[in-house]
């Protein structure tokens, strides 16, 4: 199995629906609006990574990996896709990287057990992403190194929620039932909101 991420410029945030439909349109023939960051883009992974397929296109490009490189340049090219302004869209994993918004911890990463890492994840790939978790992709983590951190595992009859404190040196845990309910409890801590902590109870480990 090859792996594969298209990237492309919009102007505003787009679900990871459209993303895949776009995605198809450009397997088809279609293009984006032809944009300048597309071959920076192309040019900055090249250099990186010059054994790596790059499929370029006036309004969008087409990264074609091998299984065992796909992590490593995966990683790259998402940061690459940000530093120049592009969406990028994950059609194995289905999620769409967009530009904004992101959470007020400058530098946050969100760290999956099938290998994503990504600096300054949009709030809406954190979402999506939290849909994932399966015994494919054991964790999902939003890390402020240094300071604290979210982590959440997929157990039987839902999610175990670890969170800790760096500065107290005290990490806590609790188990939550519901996708809707984890999700709520995520975009509360990338918004700098810790409200639940109090709304659940949770264990001193």
């Amino acid at each position: 199995m090859r792996f594969e991420l298209v990237v492309w410029h919009e102007d505003k945030p787009i679900p990871r629906e459209r993303a895949a439909r776009l995605r198809q349109g450009f397997a088809d023939g279609a293009d984006a609006a032809p944009h300048p960051a597309v071959g920076a883009f192309v040019a900055a992974l090249s250099a990186l990574f010059p054994d790596v397929a790059v499929e370029e296109h006036p309004g969008h490009a087409v990264v074609t990996m091998e299984p065992e490189v796909a992590d490593a340049v995966s990683i790259q090219a998402f940061a690459l896709a940000r530093r120049h302004g592009l969406v990028c869209y994950d059609p194995v994993r289905d999620l769409v990287h967009n530009l904004e918004p992101v959470g007020v911890h400058p530098g946050m990463q969100l760290r999956t057990g099938d290998g994503m890492i990504i600096v300054d994840p949009d709030l809406g790939l954190v979402h999506d992403a939290l849909g994932t978790l399966s015994p494919q992709n054991p964790f999902l983590a939003l890390v402020n190194f240094g300071r604290h951190f979210l982590q959440v595992s997929p157990i039987a009859g839902g999610y175990e929620l670890e969170f800790k404190d760096s500065a107290a040196g005290e990490m806590r845990r609790t188990v939550i039932a519901d996708l809707a309910e984890l999700r709520r409890c995520f975009a509360e801590y990338a918004a700098g909101d810790h409200a639940f902590l109090a709304r659940h109870t949770w264990q001193v480990v």
